[in-house]
């Protein structure tokens, strides 16, 4: 026996004024700063009181940075923070025409946000996730809002990078996507549509050569600073794949590629062993001061 796929009936989208961002780390804080400098009112909402204050001290001094430069006038850096508003309940969010998760990637924790979230929400709201490598499909069939449900991918760091993967679930209309797409230009992004498969584009493509990487470590072939003055030297790459390791989370790296091989039961998807240690061991790169590199000094130093 079946059950029918019922479409439910909404009420017209909103005109998009007020973002709502549930986690204030890395990514949510990055978000906040580009809508708020974009002119849009932020609700930020995190459970730790300490972690929003840390996400306002940091959104304080990059903008102060840009006034310090020349890029940005004083008043326009205290319009842009005098819109953001930050607190610790979900129903802070109530009045948001559309609410993005950016919280740790881990679905039972991004179920949960959604099932709380959903009974606060207007009914004509967008729910976005942040997700790097979720199933955007299967994250919307949880919630009451599956046509208004989209993946927004921002990349990291959010106020520096262009560019934003719009990731539709098969539910998502065609209206939804389109507004999501409208915002993310209106926040001074370049939006690529992809598929809803494990990792979706960047990371699809990205992380398992950073595991790659670390399998050369593993094996040998190479030290930490000879892979990653190779590729920075020998591909051009900005930075070196165990550098970027450190910068993304090893943490983060390991979740993407554990995605990765369960969702396409690929061998060469299979996170490295080391890569799992430096987890173990909760050497997660910068965030914790120690990974491929140790930060603790003045300059970075390899770990092995």
């Amino acid at each position: 026996m079946h059950s029918e796929y019922v479409e439910r009936q909404y009420p017209p989208l909103p005109e998009i004024r007020t973002v709502g961002i549930v986690g204030a780390g890395q990514m949510g804080s990055g978000i906040a700063q580009v809508a708020a400098m974009h002119g849009f009112s932020v609700r930020l909402v995190d459970i730790s009181e300490d972690q929003l204050r840390q996400a306002l001290a940091k959104i304080d001094y990059y903008l102060s940075r840009s006034v310090a430069r020349g890029r940005l006038a004083e008043a326009d850096k205290q319009a842009a923070l005098a819109r953001i508003a930050t607190g610790q309940a979900i129903e802070f969010l109530k009045d948001c025409e559309i609410v993005i998760e950016a919280a740790t990637e881990d679905e039972r924790i991004k179920n949960e946000i959604f099932s709380a979230l959903c009974p606060v929400l207007r009914p004509d709201a967008i729910l976005a996730t942040n997700t790097s490598s979720i199933s955007v499909t299967r994250l919307a069939a949880k919630t009451d809002r599956p046509e208004r449900f989209i993946g927004m991918h921002f990349m990291n760091p959010v106020p520096v990078m262009k560019l934003v993967e719009i990731i539709r679930a098969i539910t998502t209309s065609q209206e939804t996507y389109e507004a999501v797409c409208a915002l993310a230009r209106k926040l001074g992004k370049v939006t690529v549509t992809a598929e809803d498969f494990p990792a979706f584009i960047v990371n699809r493509i990205l992380l398992p050569m950073i595991n790659e990487a670390v399998y050369t470590l593993y094996e040998g072939v190479g030290t930490v600073e000879s892979i990653d003055t190779a590729m920075r030297l020998g591909a051009n790459h900005p930075m070196g794949p165990l550098e970027l390791a450190d910068f993304i989370g090893l943490d983060t790296c390991l979740a993407v590629m554990q995605v990765l091989y369960e969702g396409l039961a690929d061998s060469k998807y299979r996170p490295c062993p080391l890569l799992v240690k430096y987890v173990e061991a909760g050497w997660l790169g910068r965030k914790t001061k120690r990974g491929f590199y140790d930060y603790r000094g003045e300059k970075p130093v390899p770990t092995r």
